[in-house]
């Protein structure tokens, strides 16, 4: 029977320190995000400057949750929260960090070994040491049972082979977390998997090839491992264990800001563009998508404080990036209902350009971190319609 106890969303905690954090944050970027073209802060978390990644790591803005002995500070996640908004909100260039500090992290927080967190987590808390995720495949996609890498068991360690797509920014990180079949998959599809933490620039038979994307940018990649052996030390968590862990990871990823913030630039320069006295139509459209931002920013910050509390909220996530997504994609379809411009990345007006931008990246919202299919499966099975 279904049951909509699987998708609540509690109240999140009270966090009235919160605007003394956000004025912190916002001095901070005034004096060091970089001045740069509106075309480099439109892309919300998908900016590289490990400069940056640094003086965050020096304030003590990334690993804000973790125990002070792993290099991290002991704060709660919703003050991590609003570290995250201002970020976005800014355009500032924060993917040097951002998947080590959103996921990669605190999945070694949970299942590393001493060795592992000792010799990682301290790093990444200041800024130095970058991760990507070696989940999606060819002919795979969000279907990671279905993953066909595999990590043969030899002496001493793995031999593995097989192909990752969609990388982020394999190219420009140290580590990846690495998803493998390591035996069968059994009935249930889900078993067999392992998880390994892959030194990126130690590790021989990594290939790393540039995917560009539909604007000409190189973000993804396509990354070969031709018997690459990867040392018994480099499991992390238990062999068989990497679907349980996976899904967990995925909750972090899933639930952010950054799930419906991605658009943001464009709304601001929407209203801007708007003028001071929109038009019925215009502030109609405008308070609709407000009304949906304030909606999921609720919900958002309500898995932040479940995955605060030791929850593993996979179906709560799912449902907010599957909601995120969709008003992201919208918005620059309401935008051009709203004003008669057409997007060209080549234009001296700020609302043009930024909407070329966002129109050239929007399918890709619902792609990454899940297919939009995957997601809704998903959130069926926590209602225990399937």
């Amino acid at each position: 029977m279904a049951s909509i106890d699987n998708l609540r969303f509690e109240p999140p905690p009270p966090f009235p320190e919160a605007e003394v954090l956000r004025a912190e944050v916002r001095a901070f970027l005034a004096e060091h995000l970089p001045k740069r073209a509106i075309t480099e802060g439109v892309g919300s978390w998908g900016g590289h400057d490990r400069d940056f990644s640094r003086k965050m790591g020096a304030c003590g803005w990334i690993g804000m949750t973790w125990p002070k002995r792993y290099g991290g500070h002991e704060r709660s996640a919703l003050e991590r929260y609003v570290v995250l908004e201002e970020m976005l909100a800014s355009g500032a260039p924060v993917s040097g960090h951002w998947v080590a500090d959103r996921q990669s992290g605190p999945l070694l927080l949970r299942v590393g070994t001493e060795q592992q967190k000792n010799s990682i987590l301290p790093r990444i808390a200041a800024g130095e040491c970058s991760f990507c995720i070696g989940m999606s495949e060819p002919d795979s996609g969000s279907d990671l049972a279905s993953v066909r890498t595999r990590a043969a068991a030899v002496e001493g360690g793995f031999r593995v082979n097989g192909t990752k797509l969609w990388t982020s920014n394999a190219h420009r990180s140290d580590y990846m977390i690495l998803l493998c079949r390591t035996g069968e998959a059994g009935e249930q599809r889900h078993g067999g998997l392992t998880q390994f933490l892959v030194d990126l620039k130690a590790t021989q038979g990594i290939a790393i090839r540039p995917v560009r994307n539909l604007a000409g940018e190189h973000h993804f990649n396509e990354v070969v491992f031709q018997d690459a052996f990867l040392p018994g030390a480099s499991v992390l968590g238990e062999v068989g264990s990497g679907w349980q862990q996976v899904t967990g990871e995925l909750a972090f990823e899933r639930s952010g800001p950054e799930r419906f913030l991605s658009s943001f630039t464009l709304l601001v320069e929407l209203t801007r563009a708007l003028g001071p006295d929109p038009s019925e139509r215009a502030r109609i459209a405008l308070g609709r998508i407000v009304a949906h931002i304030y909606t999921l920013r609720r919900l958002s910050r309500s898995v932040a404080g479940m995955l605060q509390a030791g929850a593993n909220p996979a179906q709560q996530a799912a449902l907010v990036k599957d909601l995120g997504t969709t008003l992201e994609q919208e918005i620059p379809e309401i935008a051009r209902q709203l004003i008669d411009a057409e997007p060209d990345r080549a234009s001296t007006q700020d609302f043009v350009t930024v909407l070329a931008h966002t129109m050239m990246n929007a399918p890709s919202f619902s792609l990454r971190g899940g297919t939009r299919e995957i997601l809704r499966g998903m959130i069926a099975r926590g209602l225990g319609l399937r």
